[in-house]
């Protein structure tokens, strides 16, 4: 009778840590690293992180550059309040302390995707420098690139798409960033983009520009 060599049971002894004697794994295979994992994409995982007031611009530019990205061939995701809030952070009020925990699980997912080698894009009003350093010393500070969305009040409640600063006005939303909440600026951000007073197309290319030069000297490593 033929072994049965698909019984790992039966199988060649050439993996030969079969038994590790503490019930741990018999076969241990080598993890796959990030490094195989750019190397197969061909890129670099990064986290941009986009803060400023809601209606600055952010998940517009996010959108421009995924759209440009996706036609050089190079992986992205965008991580904002259309997709988070109505999935896993769903259960979140805008408490402080819900806002912080929105942020560091926010942090979390978008680190396992940088380090699946895939360009990540938050935008986040994420409003103070607390909850943003935070998300940084999760992601890795050599990852995380912080662009400033700094579009003024103004014009971000000119705007008011979703009708969101009318309601805190009238009182209808608590601790609204801008209006009850306050918003801190980022003290060193590797980008500042006021889309009031550049356009869409100049706000991507600028975004683009960073991501290029962060990717070159790595993906030329790879």
């Amino acid at each position: 009778m033929k072994p049965d060599t698909c019984n790992p049971s039966n199988a060649n002894s050439s993996l030969s840590d079969r038994k590790d004697g503490t019930g741990g794994t018999l076969y241990p295979v080598a993890t796959m690293t990030r490094s195989d994992k750019e190397q197969l994409l061909h890129q670099h995982g990064m986290m941009i992180w986009f803060t400023g007031l809601s209606g600055s611009g952010k998940s517009t530019i996010a959108l421009g550059v995924e759209r440009e990205l996706h036609r050089r061939g190079l992986l992205c995701r965008i991580l904002d309040g259309d997709n988070i809030r109505t999935g896993i952070n769903a259960g979140l009020s805008f408490s402080p302390e819900d806002r912080r925990e929105n942020i560091r699980r926010i942090a979390e997912v978008g680190k396992l995707f940088v380090d699946t080698g895939i360009i990540t894009l938050a935008a986040f009003v994420s409003p103070t420098n607390e909850y943003r350093q935070l998300a940084r010393n999760i992601i890795g500070n050599a990852d995380f690139f912080e662009i400033y969305v700094s579009t003024p009040l103004q014009e971000c409640e000119r705007r008011d798409v979703k009708g969101l600063y009318a309601r805190a006005r009238r009182g209808e939303i608590k601790d609204f960033t801008g209006i009850s909440a306050p918003f801190e600026a980022p003290l060193r951000p590797a980008l500042d983009i006021d889309t009031s007073q550049l356009p869409l197309q100049e706000s991507v290319r600028r975004v683009l520009q960073l991501i290029d030069n962060i990717q070159q000297p790595t993906v030329n490593s790879l």
